[in-house]
């Protein structure tokens, strides 16, 4: 994806923000107390926020959390559910905080939007000495065998090639190497994944993957025949035609450590 339309993706949530709020899944706590066991005290960045789904999680886990989200409405609606929360706008290019003021900055179904070139920098001036970076990643688990099949019918701009745990490893893994002859910031990268699951309904899960960019920038007749194909999957499922059932996933973590 070049710059241009990774720009176009990442800027499409905010006319979904209400859906995304009420669709999209939180994160696994094993998998933020994860990220965060190396971190050496409670001041949490969280970067690229959306509607605050992990800033809740972190709330649940007692970190002292600051959020920040570029997209106006995405940060009305984190704003609206958690109030007690330090919500800013910014972005993980241009993060409005001091140097040195927080012990750790996770990045939420996000870090693959930042422009690591721009943002690694960043992200290492905010972060107090040997703070960590980790980058958390919600997946659907094509290992059960509906859910590889609604990846197939579904095409990639509705499940796309960062929303399997095949994939989402390769997001920042060279995070850790020089480039253009700049020292890395950041120390060799640790990987982790925790089984997670989500309930829902065929009509909520239709909701929820209509909220991902891939479909957010579809030409609507597109975006409807792609939803159609997916309604018309799970109707023929006998895991998911009826009620509710649990959309398995898991939660890929890559967290490292700032030099």
């Amino acid at each position: 994806m070049d710059q241009d339309e990774r720009l176009l993706h990442s800027s499409s949530f905010g006319v979904a923000a209400v859906a995304y709020a009420e669709h999209r899944p939180d994160y696994a706590q094993a998998a933020v107390r994860w990220a965060l066991e190396p971190a050496s005290g409670p001041r949490v960045l969280d970067l690229g926020a959306g509607t605050g789904k992990l800033t809740g999680t972190l709330v649940a886990l007692g970190a002292e959390v600051i959020a920040v989200e570029p997209d106006s409405a995405m940060l009305t609606e984190l704003r609206r559910s958690l109030p007690a929360v330090h919500a800013l706008p910014g972005s993980a290019e241009a993060i409005p905080l001091p140097d040195a003021s927080v012990d750790a900055v996770l990045a939420g179904n996000a870090m693959h939007w930042f422009d690591m070139a721009v943002a690694g920098p960043e992200i290492a001036r905010v972060l107090a000495p040997g703070g960590i970076l980790a980058g958390l990643w919600n997946v659907m688990d094509d290992g059960v065998e509906w859910v590889s099949g609604l990846a197939r019918v579904s095409g990639s701009a509705a499940i796309g090639p960062r929303d399997t745990p095949a994939s989402w490893r390769a997001e920042t893994a060279d995070m850790h190497l020089p480039k253009n002859g700049v020292p890395a910031r950041f120390g060799s990268p640790e990987q982790a994944e925790f089984p997670y699951g989500q309930r829902r309904t065929a009509d909520s899960l239709v909701a929820t993957l209509a909220t991902r960019a891939g479909v957010l920038v579809m030409p609507e007749q597109e975006q409807e025949a792609t939803l159609d194909r997916i309604r018309a999957f799970l109707a023929s499922r006998l895991e998911t035609a009826r009620g509710e059932f649990t959309l398995p996933m898991q939660t890929g973590v890559l967290r490292v450590r700032r030099l």
